[in-house]
C-alpha cells in the first residue's frame, strides 16, 4: 500500500473540485483534485529523471503552498522520503539531522537555498531543487512539463514515508519516522475525531491535518500568513479568506486563533458561516475556548489534545464543559482535555518519569495503572501511535510493550474522571515537588488563567520557592492573583510583558528560557 493511492482514488471521485488554495503574488491559486493528482505524477517523473529513487530522503524547506504538497504526493508515489526539520534550531542541530537520515535532495525556495549555501552539510546533499529558477539549482516545476508521469510504487505499511525532527533543544534530535501504513492510520483517526467529510472548505495551518484533509475530499485553504510565527499574523487577510472562500471549519493553534479573534473584536467582526473551530498544537485552556465563541458565534468550539507520536488522542467541545467543569479548572483540577479518542488506548500510570519501563506482561501493567482520579503518566497506544524513533534513539525513554504491544509514554501528567474524561496536569518533568507536597503546574496555570486580564500564566519552581509568572495585567495585581490561588502557596508572583514561548506554534510555554528570565530578575 502507498498512501498516494489513497489520494489517487479520493482523486477519482472528487475530479474537477477544488484541493487546494493557496495566495501567490496576492492572487488566488486553485488545484483540483484530479489538477493535484496529475501535477504530482509529473513532478514525480521530473524527480526520477533528476535521479530521485524510491527510499531517498528529500530535505524540504518550503512554505505551506500548492507547491509543497505536489512535491509531498510526488514523493510518496515514488516511496521516497520527505524530510522535514526546524531551521531556526539552529546549524548544530541541521548537521545532526543530516546525519541522522541519507538525504538525496534538498527542495526549498530561493530563500531557503540561500541557507544551504551558508551550511556545508545542506551544500553537500547532491541535488537541489527549487520550484523558481536559481543558478545551481534544478528547476522544478508544477505543472506544464514534458516530464513523463510516475507511477504509483507499491509500498509495504512499514516502509518509511514522512520524517519529521524534535527539535533536540534538551539533547540529540529524535527522529520521528511514519510509515505509509502509519499516515493511513493517522488519516482515519483524525477522519473520525473531527468528522472530516468530503465537500468541506477548510482552513488548516497545521501540515499533517492537510493530508488527511486530502484523502478526505475537503477542500484546504491555505492560510494568507507568514505561519513561520503564528502568534504574531496579520489577521487581515486571512478573515478576507475566510469571506471569500466561505470556510467552514478551520484548523490551528490557539495563538494564531487569538490573532483572528483579537482581530474581529478590533472591527467588531463575526464570523457566522464557520461551523467548527478546531485548536490544538499545544495547550488549550478556557479562556482560549470562550474568546474564539465570540468571534465565531455559530461553531462548535474544540480543543484537540495530540502530540508528534500521537494525533489525535482526546478531543473537548465548549459545549460539553459544564458550569461545574470551568468551576474546577478554576480551583486547581487541571485543564479538561475530554473523552479519549475512540481508536487510542489511553491510561494513567503510576509516575515514574524518567525511569524506563521493561517489558511487562498483562498483569504487570494492569498493576501500575492507576484507577479514576488518581494523577500519573499518560500513556497511549494505537495504530496511529508512533511506535519507535530512528535507530531507536529516545526509545528507552519513551516506549515499553505490553504482551507485545508497543506503548507510548506522552511525558504529560494527567488524570481520568468518573465520566472517562482525560484531565491534563502539565509536564511531568515540571512537576513541583517540595516540603509542601506536589504542585502540577496546569493546575496553578489554568486557574491563573481564569483570573480576569491573565493572557498566560507558568509556574517554576526557582530557588526553592514557588514562582508563578503571568502576562497581561499590571503588577499591582500580584497580590490579588495569589490571594486568589492561595491554595497554591505562591511564594511569588512574577509580572512580566512577554512569557517566553515556543517558536513552532507560539503557545506553548517554554520553560528553559522562562527560567533564565526569572533568575535575571531576581
Amino acid at each position: 500500500m502507498n498512501i498516494a493511492s489513497v489520494l489517487q482514488q479520493t482523486a477519482g471521485e472528487r475530479g474537477s473540485a477544488p484541493a487546494l488554495i493557496d495566495v501567490f503574488r496576492r492572487t488566488d491559486r486553485t488545484l483540483s483534485f484530479e489538477e493535484l493528482e496529475c501535477a504530482s505524477a509529473e513532478m514525480a517523473g521530473q524527480l526520477v529523471a533528476h535521479g530521485i529513487a524510491q527510499g531517498d530522503g528529500v530535505l524540504v524547506l518550503h512554505r505551506m503552498s500548492l507547491e509543497l504538497y505536489v512535491l509531498l504526493m510526488a514523493l510518496f508515489r515514488l516511496g521516497a522520503v520527505p524530510v522535514f526539520l526546524d531551521p531556526s534550531a539552529g546549524t548544530q542541530h541541521i548537521v545532526r539531522c543530516c546525519d541522522l537520515f541519507p538525504i538525496r535532495g534538498f527542495f526549498g525556495s530561493v530563500k531557503a537555498h540561500s541557507l544551504r549555501l551558508a551550511i556545508p552539510a545542506l551544500r553537500r546533499i547532491p541535488r537541489a531543487f527549487c520550484p523558481d529558477w536559481l543558478p545551481g539549482t534544478i528547476r522544478i516545476r508544477m505543472r506544464g512539463t514534458r516530464a513523463q508521469p510516475a507511477d504509483i510504487a507499491p509500498q509495504e505499511p512499514s516502509a518509511p514515508a514522512l520524517m519529521t525532527f524534535t527539535s533536540g533543544t534538551t539533547g540529540q534530535p529524535k527522529a520521528a519516522l511514519r510509515t505509509h501504513g502509519f499516515l493511513l492510520a493517522q488519516h482515519r483517526a483524525l477522519a473520525s475525531s473531527i468528522g472530516l467529510r468530503s465537500g468541506v472548505v477548510d482552513l488548516t495551518t497545521l501540515p499533517i491535518f492537510v493530508l488527511a484533509n486530502l484523502a478526505s475530499g475537503v477542500t484546504s485553504v491555505l492560510p494568507d500568513a507568514d505561519l513561520r510565527r503564528p502568534g504574531a499574523i496579520d489577521a487581515r487577510p486571512v478573515l478576507a479568506q475566510i469571506d471569500r472562500h466561505r470556510i467552514t471549519t478551520i484548523g490551528a493553534s490557539p495563538a494564531m486563533v487569538a490573532r483572528l479573534v483579537a482581530e474581529c473584536s478590533r472591527t467588531s467582526k463575526q464570523l457566522a458561516g464557520v461551523e467548527h473551530v478546531y485548536m490544538g498544537g499545544a495547550p488549550v485552556f478556557p479562556g482560549d475556548l470562550r474568546q474564539a465563541h465570540e468571534a465565531f458565534p455559530h461553531a462548535e468550539i474544540a480543543a484537540v489534545y495530540g502530540s508528534t507520536e500521537a494525533e489525535p488522542m482526546a478531543e473537548v467541545s465548549l459545549s460539553a464543559i459544564a458550569s461545574e467543569d470551568f468551576l474546577s479548572m478554576e480551583h486547581g483540577a487541571g485543564l479538561l482535555a475530554g473523552v479519549p479518542v475512540s481508536c487510542v488506548e489511553l491510561r494513567i500510570l503510576r509516575d515514574q518519569w524518567g525511569q524506563p519501563i521493561a517489558p511487562l506482561d498483562d498483569v504487570q501493567f494492569q498493576q501500575l495503572c492507576l484507577g479514576p482520579d488518581e494523577v500519573g503518566e499518560i500513556v497511549v497506544a494505537g495504530d496511529h501511535v508512533l511506535p519507535g524513533y530512528l535507530q531507536g534513539a529516545g526509545d528507552a525513554e519513551t516506549k515499553f510493550d505490553v504482551g507485545g504491544k508497543r506503548w507510548h509514554r506522552t511525558g504529560d501528567l494527567g488524570r481520568i474522571d468518573a465520566q472517562g474524561r482525560l484531565w491534563l496536569l502539565g509536564r511531568a518533568s515540571a512537576k513541583l515537588t517540595d516540603d509542601r507536597g506536589v504542585l502540577y503546574p496546569f493546575a496553578v496555570e489554568c486557574a491563573a488563567q481564569q483570573i480576569a486580564g491573565v493572557r498566560r500564566a507558568a509556574l517554576l519552581h526557582l530557588e526553592n520557592q514557588r514562582v508563578l509568572a503571568v502576562e497581561g495585567v499590571p503588577t499591582s495585581m500580584q497580590d490579588t492573583i495569589r490571594n486568589t490561588l492561595l491554595w497554591a502557596q505562591l511564594d511569588r508572583v512574577s509580572v512580566l510583558k512577554s512569557i517566553p514561548v515556543d517558536k513552532r506554534h507560539n503557545a506553548k510555554v517554554d520553560y528553559a528560557a522562562l527560567r533564565v528570565l526569572l533568575t535575571k530578575d531576581t
